[in-house]
């Protein structure tokens, strides 16, 4: 006879989440409906609604870029540790503070090119009267968030002196929270 299997829930917390977040978990839901709605169309009916296609891209897209924001916020991009455990402390500190710098400037970067992008687009949606640039602003302004994010970050990094890579044992309690 062996021994019950017990399980034991663990806690959940949320608070690292913000209000901001809620329109990715928004975004999130409607984008299963309207997913949910072509299906259902498409397979059970046998009659699809022409604009879901095209509506569940472009929110799939604000899931992507929205989110990315959050992820920024809650530095939680993935990142290649191994050759941090390898590095002595102070490179490690010129590390973070070279990827920090790079990664700020690269959202700055992407802000401009998709600002310009928005501003050259005058197609309209093929299912809805919406201009396509409605959503390239939507992806400008995602990287114009995270760029701020980035270089909150960076300032933090370099006032404090120590991030989750550079001192990954004094940040154990957040790096096990965001996996």
């Amino acid at each position: 006879m062996t021994a019950p299997i017990i399980l034991e829930e663990e806690k959940i917390d949320l608070s690292d989440q913000r209000w901001s977040d809620g329109v990715v978990l928004v975004l999130f839901w409607v984008l299963a409906f309207v997913v949910f709605l072509q299906f259902f169309t498409r397979y059970v009916l046998n009659d699809s609604i022409a604009w879901t296609e095209e509506i569940a891209r472009f929110l799939l897209i604000g899931v992507t870029f929205i989110g990315s924001i959050m992820a920024t916020r809650k530095q939680s991009h993935i990142a290649v540790e191994f050759f941090y455990r390898w590095i002595p402390r102070a490179g490690r500190r010129i590390a973070q503070t070279t990827i920090d710098l790079l990664t700020t400037g690269f959202f700055i970067m992407l802000a401009v090119f998709s600002g310009q992008i928005a501003g050259r687009t005058r197609q309209m949606m093929v299912s809805l009267d919406i201009p396509k640039s409605t959503i390239y602003w939507i992806v400008t302004a995602a990287f114009v968030c995270m760029a701020l994010y980035s270089a909150w970050n960076t300032w933090c990094h370099l006032r404090s002196g120590t991030s989750k890579l550079i001192d990954p044992e004094l940040h154990a309690d957040q790096i096990r929270a965001i996996d």
